[in-house]
Order: C-alpha cells, then sequence, then structure tokens
C-alpha cells in the first residue's frame, strides 16, 4: 500500500519557470512526488507529499514551497491504528 496524505489539501506548488533541472528533489523527496521531464522537475503525485519539506530546503533555485511541518501526521497515524481514514477533526469541509 502506498503512503498517502489527506486528498486535496498539500501545499507544495512547483514553479516550473524557476526550476533549474538539477533534480534534487527527486533524491530527497521519500514519497517519489516528483518527475523529471524536459529537464525541469514537475509534480508527478501532488497528494503523496508529507509536506516534510525536504524538497523545498534542497532547491537552489527556490522554485519549490511547501508549509513543511507535522500536518496531519497524527490523523494519519491513527487512522491506520484504527484501520479507518484518516481524520484530524480540526474543521468541516477541511484540515488543518
Amino acid at each position: 500500500m502506498a503512503l498517502r496524505h489527506l486528498s486535496k489539501i498539500v501545499t507544495l506548488t512547483l514553479d516550473p519557470k524557476k526550476c533549474g533541472g538539477c533534480g534534487l528533489c527527486l533524491q530527497v523527496c521519500p514519497h517519489a512526488v516528483f518527475v523529471m521531464g524536459d529537464k525541469k522537475a514537475g509534480i508527478r503525485d501532488r497528494n503523496a507529499c508529507m509536506e516534510c519539506g525536504a524538497c523545498a530546503r534542497n532547491c537552489p533555485s527556490g522554485a519549490i514551497r511547501v508549509n513543511a511541518g507535522v500536518g496531519c501526521a497524527a490523523a494519519e497515524i491513527i487512522g491506520r491504528i484504527k484501520g479507518t481514514e484518516p481524520q484530524c477533526g480540526c474543521g468541516e469541509g477541511g484540515c488543518c
């Protein structure tokens, strides 16, 4: 089973105009969120991002932005333990 973050709440953005094509984001991302194409990084699976911030911290051109932190890590862990979908309980229609 692939590890997933809560869908459609990830703060990850990539500005392809700023990307220098170094590929560091591909190397440091633990969930293989990025892909390389036409000598530029792209986002392969945005919802797989766990918002750890490794990509943004290692991007020399500043093309990647993400609100790094624990995000909904507690919801993910509790959901796995209980065998349910992750729910952080911090508001209707959204999370954190």
